[in-house]
């Protein structure tokens, strides 16, 4: 298992146009071999006294931070899916992005411990 994630800012004012991009770019993601996408909406993101989430993205009090992380079979099928979508003319289809791609932060993790329900 290969995990991808993502924090970014989003304006509050573009959530549900952010929701429908999710739902959207996760229909040919599917079909790139990811098997589990989580999108998560800003709850409870407490300013901290050194860093935090806001100050690591540099968000504004208008934008919310989203919390995304996808589940791949492995690093090779998410390396293969990252080509693939800087090729698929449906990622232009999906029109300008509702937040600021600069401020993004993204990596891709190997998991050492995972507890199920």
């Amino acid at each position: 298992m290969y995990v991808s994630g993502f924090v970014i800012p989003v304006p509050n004012s573009k959530k549900e146009e952010y929701r429908a991009l999710a739902e959207k770019a996760a229909a040919f993601l599917k079909e790139y071999g990811v098997t589990e996408i989580f999108e998560n909406w800003e709850v409870n993101v407490p300013d901290g006294k050194v860093t935090d989430f806001r100050k690591a993205v540099q968000a504004t009090a208008d934008e919310a931070i989203v919390f995304s992380w996808m589940i791949w079979p492995d690093q090779a099928t998410a390396d293969a899916a990252e080509k693939k979508m800087l090729e698929d003319p449906r990622m232009e289809e999906l029109g300008p992005m509702p937040f600021d791609g600069k401020r993004m932060i993204l990596g891709g993790f190997a998991p050492i411990f995972a507890m199920a329900r």
